[in-house]
């Protein structure tokens, strides 16, 4: 059984328990399908000794009658969570050499579940990017093709290579963050599910900061079967952290009945982008109508500051990312630059921090420092965490008036060319996540599902918004979308 690492978490899991497999031989084929895929460059720290181990274990508890559904099942780690004894770089230079002494809460209760670490996965540089191209380990790759165009794509971002090894079946499924789409995006362009569960679902101790108030774990994987079994693991309440909320984690799988008669999904007219390609304008329109046929109530509602969200973002993340990455300066960890005679500490920052971090980065560290400086932080933060208050109160707004879940495109086209962006304004790549940032200054549950090819033959994603805690409600309206778009699209095999 060479194809094992093709299978779902609920395949998997199924026969696991049966006894048809056992959990080293998933971790061989995944581990067999990694060392073929380097083309992709969606794993950058390999772990296969750890993965062996943590199989073997897996193995003598299912021996034993162990039920945990995550038990035994391979995954990728993306390179934000910090893992004991790995190397945990947030794909950037300033953390050269970084390997924790401790494992992130995330992790640390999927190991607990049985999962199976075979590495860590690329990403853009801290999370920040939406094309996987600020990463210090370099692009990943999307496994999909235009058609016969040999064109490298990009995976999206910043989870592209946990998006890249889940769609090309390097692992049964993948963590993600998302901290303005970075779960949703990546799983659109390769035609994968992701979700990102409402703020302080998952605890954040022990994964890198980007925007504190936005960042949030979430899975990625093959189904939304999948997303529900992984999620449940991921979830629960973390002392540690002191934005993790202490409400019980539901049994998610359990209540994925397929069943969405009378629920009423909300169409928001200001998602109608000017510009809008056709055929995202028609993959939401045939969401629409399957919602409908499913038995759901479509009703048209007004979200009037969405167009507000994008550059309200732009000045909430940048400022805690400036905040949050003051802390890299080559005193204590990473990196630190060699210093000529007679530089002092001001040198060694500045050049440790100027070698260290990338141009993204470093664009976004200065935009944030500027917002927050005196005279400017009335001016641009205090306005944007309004307008943050603004657009969380037009979603409290349309769940007060009965609406179950928000239908929305997951990305504004297909995935692009890998450096088809290099030379665009970056505000043209910011855009990219037009769609998905609205949810995370929410604090709102959002899960992208692929619904679609476009006309060159790439995945398209749709996304589902949902009321905050009530993760199990929009995984089953997201369950009653997939079973209706049938959609079953793989990559074409070329790396």
């Amino acid at each position: 059984m060479t194809d094992l690492n093709t299978l779902t978490i609920a395949e998997a899991r199924d026969k696991l328990r049966a006894g048809e497999v056992t959990s080293s031989e998933l971790t061989e084929a995944c581990l067999k399908a990694i060392e073929s895929a380097g083309a992709l460059n969606a794993f950058v720290h390999n772990t296969p000794e750890i993965a062996r181990e943590q199989a073997k274990f897996a193995d003598a508890r299912l021996q034993k009658g162990d039920d945990a559904p995550m038990c035994g099942i391979p995954l990728g780690i993306k390179d934000l969570f910090c893992t004991k004894g790995v190397p945990s770089q947030a794909a950037s230079g300033i953390l050269n050499g970084f390997k924790p002494e401790y494992e992130s809460t995330v992790t640390q209760n999927l190991f607990d579940a049985g999962a199976v670490m075979l590495g860590k996965l690329n990403m853009d540089e801290f999370a920040m990017g939406s094309s996987n191209e600020t990463s210090v380990y370099g692009n990943a790759v999307n496994p999909w093709r235009r058609g016969n165009d040999e064109t490298a794509l990009t995976p999206g971002g910043s989870s592209g290579g946990s998006a890249s090894a889940v769609s090309a079946d390097l692992c049964l499924a993948a963590t993600g963050t998302d901290t303005g789409g970075s779960i949703r995006q990546p799983a659109a362009f390769t035609g994968i599910t992701g979700i990102k569960p409402t703020y302080g679902r998952c605890s954040r101790w022990g994964i890198v900061a980007f925007a504190s108030s936005l960042d949030q774990a979430g899975p990625m994987t093959k189904s939304v079967r999948d997303a529900a079994i992984m999620l449940e693991a991921m979830c629960g309440h973390d002392p540690k952290d002191s934005t993790s909320a202490d409400l019980p984690v539901p049994d998610f799988e359990a209540m994925l009945t397929g069943d969405i008669k009378g629920k009423v999904i909300g169409i928001p007219k200001e998602y109608r982008m000017d510009g809008m390609p056709e055929e995202i304008e028609k993959l939401w329109a045939d969401g629409t109508a399957m919602l409908k046929d499913a038995g759901a109530e479509i009703r048209d509602i007004s979200l009037p500051h969405t167009k507000y969200a994008l550059p309200a973002y732009y000045v909430i993340a940048p400022a805690e990312a400036s905040s949050n990455l003051a802390r890299y300066d080559g005193v204590r960890y990473g990196h630190r630059a060699k210093l000529e005679q007679g530089d002092g500490i001001t040198e060694m920052y500045e050049k440790t921090r100027a070698e260290g971090f990338g141009h993204e980065v470093q664009r976004r560290v200065m935009v944030g420092t500027y917002v927050l400086s005196a005279g400017f932080y009335d001016a641009y933060y205090n306005k944007a965490r309004k307008v943050r208050t603004l657009i969380k109160k037009d979603f409290e707004d349309v769940f007060a008036e009965g609406i179950d879940a928000i239908l929305t495109p997951a990305t504004p086209s297909a995935a692009f060319g890998l450096g088809e962006m290099a030379e665009a304004d970056p505000v043209q790549m910011y855009l990219n996540d037009v769609f998905t940032v609205t949810v995370n200054l929410a604090g709102l549950p959002g899960i992208a599902v692929p619904a679609g090819l476009d006309r060159q033959g790439l995945p398209l994603g749709l996304q589902l918004i949902g009321r905050p805690w009530e993760e199990g409600d929009l995984l089953n309206t997201a369950y009653a979308l997939e079973q209706a778009a049938g959609y079953v699209a793989k990559p074409v095999k070329w790396w």
